[in-house]
């Protein structure tokens, strides 16, 4: 692991501060001066000193949040926003993974476990997510199968998905809804797109894990179980 992103990981300060401490002369690994960006370090096994403290691998935490709507998904926001940091515990490094639009509640996980992160974020290391939406209108035969088996939106073509109807009322129809991608505001523009616009949008599940009964901005620690299914999710 590079030695800014370790300071960083520790809560030292952003890397972009650590690297200035690392060329300022201030930090040391196995009581050696190091002055130069790009060192390589075994957090496992270095010690690492900056101004003088000694600093430890940090505990790494993982929540699962019912995000509420109305409710940013950043860990700050300029216009004093509410944000989903503001119904969390502070940890160091704590950051939301992926994000939900303002108007979209439900499933979210946030960590300061950078590696999961990448892991998570990365689009080599795609996973499904869960969606139940109600929609204005009914979708058509077509429209379905076109959600499930691609959809041009916007610039680019959207992967195949999964499409089922839970219910239908009157003008309105509720809708599971699996993708695999991530791109922003997917799933609203995919239903835009079938003549069929969101009313409302909940995340149900990110890969096998659900949202269960969670209620809206409540927040729980995931199992060493669920961590480990998240970690394993370069090999479905």
């Amino acid at each position: 692991m590079r030695l800014q992103k370790f300071m960083a990981n520790c809560g030292v300060a952003s890397r972009r501060k650590s690297e200035a401490l690392i060329l300022a002369g201030q930090v040391k690994v196995n009581n050696v001066l190091v002055a130069e960006l790009g060192t390589q370090i075994d957090p496992l096994v270095d010690q690492v000193e900056v101004q003088g403290r000694l600093l430890e691998r940090p505990g790494f935490a993982y929540f699962f949040l019912n995000k509420p709507k109305g409710v940013l998904t950043t860990v700050t926001d300029t216009h004093n926003r509410p944000c989903v940091m503001d119904l969390l515990p502070e940890i160091p490094g704590l950051h939301p993974v992926g994000r939900l639009d303002m108007d979209t509640e439900g499933l979210l996980l946030l960590t300061n476990d950078g590696e999961l992160t990448y892991l998570l974020t990365h689009p080599k290391h795609e996973f499904s997510k869960t969606y139940e939406g109600l929609v204005k209108g009914i979708p058509s035969d077509q429209a379905l199968k076109d959600f499930a088996t691609g959809m041009e939106i916007e610039d680019y073509r959207t992967a195949p998905a999964a499409i089922r109807v839970l219910a239908q009322e009157n003008d309105k129809t509720r809708l599971e809804m699996i993708i695999h991608e991530g791109k922003k505001r997917q799933i609203r523009k995919m239903c835009q797109a079938m003549g069929t616009p969101i009313i409302s949008l909940k995340r149900t599940a990110i890969g096998k894990l659900k949202l269960g009964k969670l209620k809206s901005g409540q927040f729980r620690m995931l199992t060493e179980a669920e961590v480990n299914y998240l970690k394993e999710i370069n090999q479905w």
